[in-house]
């Protein structure tokens, strides 16, 4: 008798190395390229600094939304999926710092009462 009715076995693709690179690339430059960004166009808005502008909110806002944006658009692609999981987890980095630069920041001001 003949084993006909065989299951073909499961094969399992070849494991494809390299991504790490890319996410870790993401990660520096993401993270890095926001706090450069956010810091070079909120210079000279702040209320003490005699500059007022309706934008000096939002202005933090702008490159938090093309950072996230172009992470979402790279993470979407096979080919460049890495690099933009790195570019989200730089911008959570960012925020995670971001925020605790500001309590640092706060907690050594000096009350005004």
């Amino acid at each position: 008798m003949s084993d006909d009715n065989s299951m073909p076995q499961d094969v399992e693709p070849p494991y494809k190395s390299g991504g790490g690179l890319l996410m870790l690339l993401g990660i520096l430059a993401g993270a890095t390229a926001l706090y450069a960004l956010c810091f070079g166009t909120t210079r000279g808005i702040a209320p003490d600094e005699g500059y007022k502008t309706p934008l000096a909110g939002p202005a933090v806002f702008i490159p938090l939304g093309v950072c996230l944006a172009i992470a979402g658009a790279l993470a979407v692609w096979p080919r460049t999926s890495g690099l933009g999981a790195g570019l989200l987890i730089g911008l959570g980095i960012f925020i995670l710092l971001g925020g605790g630069i500001c309590v640092l920041a706060l907690s050594q001001m000096r009350s005004q009462i």
